[in-house]
């Protein structure tokens, strides 16, 4: 089985069936059922037409589940609208689907979630296993993510920044489980750029692949995290960062900047420097700039912050972060940093044991813990 073949189709199948009438969730169920029975036909006879044969298998289903259903049966009129079989219509309705699935009604979970299954193609028991979550608690947020876009149309355009983000929230899952959802978004993404042209579309893809391009060296054997200051630049996939910047150097030229097309900036300005010591940090303190007027953002703020700090020295590092709130996550990690660069080390291990109690996870707490400890040793010399 051509498991990758059968993901790619699946968006379009569904739209087909959702174009011709059918409720979205009984749709994307009648697609789903398709699927399984592709799984269990194709090995033994591989269809000429895959899209064709899925599309008749789909609305077969969908019409047995209209006609077995009393509340819908005046669905069964749709027996004469039954396609032909044959070359199915090369109409790319993903679009549609993107905006559909990050419908502002719905969490930021929940768009997630819907977007993996019916853009996606993954099964609801992969998502469960890459959020860690039991699969009855991931099929019941599917559920109710596709009763509430049940009614919608595709009459209206959608909003191309909520897709974006549904699809920036994916990709900051990582991974786990046997679905790689850094992988995932970088997939549904390039899909998204094919369909429509839109440099802040180009912009989150080269933000994804200049990201997803340290991904080898930001961890050690043991599994503890590696900083970027840190990292073998040896381990970098230059054709990732190569690819990320020619994208992201295209969207640029068209003069229509956005916060992804900014923040890529930013990563290709690390990407592109030999040594952490070369770090332009001059020009992404100025990305930074960009970025605050773009978004006014607390988290960019931190950002720039650390930025300032190796580009005028930790004191001014230290000033740009005391106009920020003592709550945002992760500005005590900051301040500790600041700190130790500016030579008060008993100050940065206090910070860095106390950022390691607020940690949102067990990798960056043992790191900020032994920060702490490798500080405390040397207070003790």
């Amino acid at each position: 089985m051509d498991e990758v073949l059968l993901r790619s189709l699946t968006p379009s199948v569904l739209a087909v069936l959702v174009r011709r009438g059918a409720d979205f969730a009984a749709a994307e169920d009648a697609v789903q059922d398709a699927l399984i029975e592709a799984v269990r036909v194709w090995p033994a006879a591989p269809p000429r037409d895959p899209k064709g044969w899925l599309v008749t298998v789909a609305w077969r289903k969908f019409l047995d589940a209209a006609r077995a259903d009393a509340a819908r049966r005046r669905r069964e009129d749709l027996v004469d609208e039954e396609p032909a079989p044959g070359p199915a219509p090369a109409v790319d309705d993903t679009l549609q689907l993107y905006f559909l699935c990050a419908h502002p009604s719905l969490t930021p979970s929940s768009a997630v979630a819907l977007t993996l299954r019916a853009v996606g193609g993954l099964t609801t028991r992969q998502i469960a296993r890459a959020y860690l979550v039991p699969e009855a608690t991931m099929a019941q947020r599917i559920s109710r993510a596709k009763r509430t876009v049940s009614g919608v149309r595709f009459d209206r355009p959608g909003d191309v920044a909520t897709v974006l983000r549904v699809l920036y929230l994916v990709f900051n899952e990582g991974y786990s489980g046997d679905v790689d959802l850094a992988a995932e978004a970088i997939r549904l993404t390039r899909r998204l750029a094919a369909v429509i042209d839109h440099p802040e579309v180009a912009g989150l893809l080269a933000l994804m692949l200049l990201h997803h391009a340290r991904r080898a060296a930001r961890t050690a054997p043991d599994g503890s995290l590696v900083p970027l200051a840190e990292q073998d630049r040896g381990r970098w996939d230059t054709a990732l960062i190569a690819e990320g910047v020619e994208i992201l150097q295209a969207a640029l030229a068209r003069d229509r900047l956005g916060e992804f097309q900014a923040q890529a900036a930013v990563a290709a300005l690390h990407a592109d420097a030999p040594t952490a010591e070369e770090t332009d940090w001059v020009q992404i303190v100025e990305w930074y700039d960009e970025l605050t007027r773009l978004t006014d953002s607390p988290v960019v703020r931190l950002n720039r912050a650390v930025a300032v700090g190796e580009a005028d020295g930790p004191r001014a590092g230290l000033a740009a972060l005391a106009e920020l709130d003592a709550s945002l996550p992760r500005r005590t990690a900051v301040a500790a940093y600041l700190h130790e660069r500016n030579g008060d080390l008993a100050t940065a291990a206090r910070l860095y044991a106390e950022a390691a109690r607020k940690a949102p996870d067990l990798a960056e707490r043992d790191h900020l813990t032994r920060q702490a400890a490798r500080l405390n040793t040397r207070l003790r010399r």
